[in-house]
């Protein structure tokens, strides 16, 4: 689906999963204030994705003890999202080549979700690291659509490492400062003024 052109609200748009959504300071929404989120689906009836710079304290290892050790620094849970809470989304960036693996859905490059249910000793030599999310991120039918239309999220592509930064917390504004010019001075916006 990706790629493809979908129609949507009665028009014609490529589908936008791998690329980062990044709240705008215009965003009401305090669960999404300054988040960085990776779309892992886009289609005509909704779109899911990942908040990326939103870690817990809670390791990986206390949760899904196998997995721990495949964990990237910091190797705790993250907060995917207000959806589902109790759920787990499992990103991986693949070595390369990024073969079709069993348990493996490629969302771009060698970045992709992995199901939690595989076992981990059987993916060692193909994964690099992973990222654990509780819940998820997600939106109805052109609702996403009329979000960016209303200026709630800047559209970008997404690099490789950016699902898997040590340092989640500086992601809102690297991703911004790396855009230059007047979305780079977005980056140094006070967190506490509202936009009207």
């Amino acid at each position: 689906m990706q790629g493809e052109g979908q129609a949507i609200g009665g028009r014609t748009t490529e589908s936008m999963t791998g690329k980062l959504l990044v709240a705008t300071p215009a965003l009401k929404d305090p669960n999404f204030d300054r988040t960085v989120v990776l779309l892992v689906a886009h289609e005509p009836g909704g779109a899911l994705g990942v908040v990326l710079n939103r870690a817990t304290e809670v390791p990986v290892a206390d949760v899904l003890r196998e997995w721990g050790d495949l964990a990237r620094h910091p190797a705790v849970l993250f907060e995917g999202g207000p959806v589902q809470p109790d759920s787990a989304i499992c990103l991986a960036r693949m070595r390369p080549p990024v073969r079709r693996l069993k348990g493996f859905h490629q969302v771009s490059g060698a970045v992709g979700t992995l199901d939690l249910s595989v076992d981990p000793h059987r993916l060692r030599e193909n994964v690099q690291s992973i990222r654990v999310f509780a819940g998820y991120a997600g939106w109805g039918a052109g609702q996403l659509e009329q979000e960016i239309e209303d200026g709630s999220w800047f559209v970008l592509d997404a690099l490789p490492g950016d699902a898997f930064v040590d340092r989640p917390d500086d992601l809102w504004p690297m991703v911004l400062r790396r855009q230059g010019g007047m979305m780079a001075a977005v980056a140094h916006f006070p967190p506490d003024v509202a936009l009207n």
